[in-house]
């Protein structure tokens, strides 16, 4: 039984991070549906979860192995540009108490500039533009 499973996933693209991805978001969307009473909404949270799984399954049993690399690599680009801003955030968050961060008007670069300095004179170290702020 085993061999005629890996015989038959041969050839095959496989599970990848996308894939992960629209299991695990049709495992909430099944979740939400069960607390959720408006017929209209459970309705199309049920067709789109089905719609999840079967595009997940579709694409782990896919010979198509470039398409399904593309795809999971758009998504991968989209889901680290995600996971940098809220990291950048939080990183944000956590220097409020020392720091405080301001953007060029120029460039809109970000620049940490030390708290309790008073009124200073930033210099932009990308465009090299001179702006008057408060510590």
């Amino acid at each position: 039984m085993r061999e005629r499973l890996a015989r038959f996933m041969q050839g095959r693209y496989g599970i990848d991070q996308f894939t992960n991805f629209l299991v695990f978001s049709a495992l909430i969307m099944v979740v939400i549906e069960m607390f959720i009473k408006i017929p209209f909404v459970h309705l199309l949270l049920n067709i789109l979860s089905v719609a999840a799984i079967m595009y997940a399954y579709f694409r782990i049993l896919s010979r198509n192995h470039n398409k399904r690399y593309a795809e999971n690599e758009r998504y991968m680009r989209y889901h680290n540009g995600v996971k940098f801003f809220i990291a950048r955030q939080i990183s944000h968050m956590q220097q409020r108490k020392t720091h405080h961060i301001y953007k060029c008007p120029q460039c809109r670069q970000s620049i940490r500039v030390p708290k309790g300095k008073g009124r200073i004179a930033i210099t932009c170290p990308k465009c090299h533009t001179e702006f008057i702020k408060r510590s």
